[in-house]
């Protein structure tokens, strides 16, 4: 698999700091697997950038906090089918002992760069 991220962006706007998002739903559910969770965190983040007016191809840098880092191709799989097409944002993937509840497999912030108004 081609890797789901660019070595580097120029960023040329306003600038929004997200906080790590976890995989919980508006439902308060969270999935079972790393696809879900990944798609769930993204769809978290991606409300987050329309209240500012942006969506995810606006993402320039993400960081990525898996549980289990046997869980990277499914991982990687459900980010590239949720980004837009083409677009990958620079990023760093680690992987952690623990997150703050033991049924989370995936947190992830990032940083936009918002568009400028004219």
């Amino acid at each position: 698999m081609a890797k789901p991220y660019s070595d580097a962006l120029i960023a040329d706007g306003p600038l929004l700091f997200i906080s790590g998002q976890i995989p919980l739903g508006p439902d308060g559910e969270v999935a079972g697997d790393i696809g879900g969770q990944t798609r769930q965190v993204l769809r978290n983040i991606e409300e987050i950038l329309a209240r500012h007016g942006a969506d995810l191809s606006h993402l320039v840098k993400a960081t990525y906090y898996l549980r289990h880092i046997s869980d990277l191709e499914e991982f990687r799989s459900a980010l590239v089918d949720t980004l837009p097409a083409g677009h990958l944002p620079t990023s760093t993937l680690v992987e952690v002992s623990g997150l703050i509840d033991p049924t989370y497999m995936v947190e992830i912030d990032g940083i936009a760069c918002l568009p400028k108004v004219r």
